[in-house]
């Protein structure tokens, strides 16, 4: 019989370290798999995005270059001639393949309405998007997460009642109407209420320079984020009462409590970090589809992103504007729902294991 080693030799400690070695090798590299066919299956998406935002707009009646000069008369020749100039006299696969190509470089075609590129628009219009839906987001995630916390710990009281049904009516709500009802209230005024909130845009002509311009965006932009937290929050609150009523009946909730913890320290220290995890992917999940959601509230506050210029080239019709905006809308939809898929395999080991 050998001797044995002396405990803690390298020996021992790579032989026992090998097996854990081994399995973070092979979960790194199941990660890596997983996310390498999330993005295949992304890039396809995008593709058959690119495929439907060309073709889409064309079933849309209305010819953009009578649309581009409905105040002009023009004499046949001048309407054929402003056709070929804008690119819509070639064949629809030539079109195709050119907007292909184009799109693979960044160029989204130049606008008929404003005369300039199409990403140059986007590029402006995306700095107040991000403001309302980044405002919005952040407001209804607090509040969707306290409140569902909240109503979750106290399953089946008043509070649970009152907040989940709340949510749920708001959520309910179709974005327009809540939108022109707060405009009416509370910017136009009704009866003893004064209209205390701007009606439209998110700055004035007289806008102030310096720290009270802040102030001042700040106050544009109170309507048009309440709109956007009242119907987004719900999910973010069901999501969490509903995880967080699945480990309130846990082992470890029941032992936490048998050692003498108050109720506040259990819920904070054990039971609301383990049911964060299916909202943390939630709203990564939801990022594009709140993108998407802004612009009806944008349209109705007149707010000037993404969703208001999108809505304005569908008046024109403005073809390259229209699939500009709607391929980044589509694509932000698609690489947030991928980064949630992968970011909820790397947090949960349960899916790994799967």
């Amino acid at each position: 019989m050998e001797p044995a080693g002396p405990a803690g030799s390298p020996q021992d400690a790579a032989s026992s370290g090998a097996p854990g070695s081994r399995r973070a090798r092979g979960a790194r590299r199941g990660v890596l798999r997983y996310a390498l066919t999330k993005l295949g299956g992304a890039l396809l998406s995008i593709g058959m995005v690119v495929v439907a935002t060309f073709f889409l707009f064309r079933l849309i009646p209305g010819d953009p270059a009578i649309a581009y000069t409905r105040d002009v008369p023009l004499s046949p020749d001048q309407l054929a001639l402003l056709r070929r100039q804008m690119g819509l006299d070639r064949p629809l696969p030539e079109q195709f393949l050119d907007f292909v190509l184009r799109s693979l470089r960044g160029d989204l075609g130049t606008s008929y309405e404003y005369r300039r590129p199409v990403a140059e628009l986007i590029g402006e219009r995306l700095g107040p998007t991000l403001l309302l839906v980044g405002t919005g987001l952040a407001v209804a995630v607090t509040l969707g997460l306290w409140q569902g916390a909240r109503a979750a710990w106290n399953h089946g009281g008043r509070l649970d009642r009152f907040s989940t049904g709340l949510s749920l009516t708001l959520w309910s709500v179709p974005t327009f109407w809540l939108g022109l009802l707060l405009l009416m209230v509370f910017a136009a005024g009704v009866g003893p209420v004064p209209g205390i909130f701007p009606t439209r845009g998110m700055e004035d002509v007289d806008a102030p320079d310096g720290p009270l311009y802040l102030l001042h965006v700040a106050h544009h932009l109170v309507l048009p984020c309440l709109t956007l937290v009242a119907v987004v929050y719900a999910q973010y609150l069901v999501v969490m009462r509903s995880s967080l009523l699945d480990e309130i009946g846990q082992d470890y909730v029941t032992t936490a409590r048998a050692k003498g913890l108050r109720d506040a320290e259990v819920r904070r220290r054990h039971a609301v970090p383990n049911a964060l995890l299916p909202t943390v992917t939630l709203v990564f999940l939801h990022i594009g589809l709140v993108v998407q959601g802004a612009v009806t509230t944008e349209t109705v506050y007149s707010w000037p992103g993404l969703g208001l210029l999108f809505y304005e080239a569908i008046k024109g019709p403005d073809f390259a504007v229209m699939q500009g905006t709607f391929m980044v809308l589509c694509v932000a939809v698609i690489v947030m729902n991928t980064l949630a898929d992968v970011l909820y395999h790397v947090l949960d080991p349960r899916v790994r294991s799967a």
